[in-house]
């Protein structure tokens, strides 16, 4: 399932971040890749423990927390550290590649399957031109470039890409989900119905039918995932 996440960050996470990367030290984008993709990467990022990155990560992660619709779309588990990044200049680009589906967790002996990959964008689309995100689904090719703040989330075993930028600088946020839920279609499907039951709600109020429903969810959710 490939879905916006609108306003993710609000305007003052934003002017945070902003103040924040004004300094930030960036430093070559090749080590968060595996082998493959390293080979098609070529971006910068900051480094996971520097004060502009932490600062940002937590941001986030906060982000998440206080947003329903990541929750119902997601079914988080675990999370890894977010992660930022900047094309531009002569590092621009990343070639079509897949997510390595297993995550070391930073500091931990702890590894993350990354069910979901998601990208927070940090910079507007005017401040750049080129690097849209290009994910190949079912339905063809899915061109993403959203306004600073919003977010897109989208299976961790797509193939995409992030296009070459030919002027200014594009910097975004970046992370995956290990869900609850490892099956896309099955969270698909989760997600339908309980948007659905929240407007059948909205319109009609709690009845019998929506109250057998509800139960419906939670015991398709109770089969399928694992906590």
């Amino acid at each position: 399932m490939l879905l916006t996440l609108p306003h993710l960050l609000s305007p003052a996470d934003l002017q945070n971040a902003r103040q924040q990367l004004a300094s930030a030290p960036w430093a070559d984008g090749s080590d968060s890749a595996g082998p493959q993709a390293r080979l098609a990467k070529n971006n910068e990022q900051l480094p996971r423990d520097c004060a502009a990155a932490q600062a940002i990560s937590a941001m986030v992660l906060a982000a998440l927390d206080r947003s329903a619709l990541v929750l119902t779309a997601t079914l988080p588990k675990r999370v890894f550290p977010p992660r930022i990044n900047r094309y531009g200049g002569a590092a621009n680009h990343y070639g079509d590649h897949v997510d390595a589906s297993i995550r070391q967790m930073p500091g931990r002996r702890e590894r993350l399957r990354t069910d979901i990959s998601c990208t927070v964008f940090l910079s507007d689309p005017e401040e750049y031109d080129g690097g849209e995100l290009c994910i190949a689904d079912t339905f063809g090719e899915q061109q993403i470039k959203l306004p600073a703040g919003h977010a897109v989330i989208y299976p961790g075993t797509s193939v995409h890409q992030v296009r070459p930028v030919t002027r200014g600088h594009r910097m975004a946020c970046f992370f995956w989900i290990e869900s609850m839920v490892r099956s896309d279609e099955q969270r698909r499907l989760l997600y339908e119905m309980d948007m659905a039951l929240l407007r059948l709600r909205g319109q009609h109020g709690d009845s019998p039918e929506t109250v057998a429903l509800t139960g419906t969810y939670h015991n398709l959710l109770r089969m399928w995932a694992d906590t």
